[in-house]
């Protein structure tokens, strides 16, 4: 099933259709497509934002490297450099300053009728991404390669097991999840 879905375009075309609505809907129904609660989270007053986070990290992870395991999966893990994620964390935080979404949590918002999102974010996102695009040459010449370092994963750098990575990470990953729901948080 997996190679006949690997083959035909249209349906992965599909697929990511439905699982962007998914995950849109998933992101509403988390409460994290609302301004007030993305705020909340920069004031460290309610976090909503760091519990859909870290639970999605807690089932990603651990599926991720099951699927992996099984062959169903192989990890795409690209070369990094601090001159391209200097360049990006800057891009993503003026957004993210401005408009109070990320990428992920504008698109929800908008789907649902944020008109802040839509207008302010989408148009953003259109706008800042002509203005990358127009500047990419020169980044990418002066900029972006500066820094480089190997793509590798955290097992991958230490050279262990994935596992001995995944579970610990997990355990800390609930421990917090756990002393957030404990305070009230």
């Amino acid at each position: 099933m997996l190679t006949e879905t690997r083959k035909n375009k249209r349906l992965q075309l599909f697929i990511g259709f439905i699982i962007g609505l998914l995950f849109g809907l998933f992101l509403y129904i988390g409460g994290v497509t609302e301004y007030n609660v993305i705020i909340g989270q920069l004031l460290l007053t309610d976090f909503t934002v760091l519990k859909v986070i870290m639970t999605a990290i807690v089932v990603g992870m651990p599926g991720i490297y099951i699927m992996k395991g099984k062959g169903l999966v192989s990890l795409h893990v690209r070369k990094g450099s601090v001159g391209s994620t200097v360049i990006g964390g800057l891009i993503f935080g003026i957004g993210f300053a401005i408009l109070g979404y990320c990428p992920g949590t504008v698109a929800g918002a908008a789907g649902h009728g944020s008109m802040d999102a839509l207008f302010g974010g989408i148009v953003g996102i259109l706008i800042g991404t002509w203005i990358f695009g127009s500047l990419y040459p020169a980044l990418n010449k002066k900029i972006l390669n500066r820094g480089e370092f190997r793509h590798m994963t955290i097992p991958e750098k230490f050279g262990v097991n994935p596992w001995f990575v995944v579970i610990p990470a997990v355990i800390f990953i609930a421990l917090v999840l756990a002393s957030l729901e404990y305070t009230g948080y």
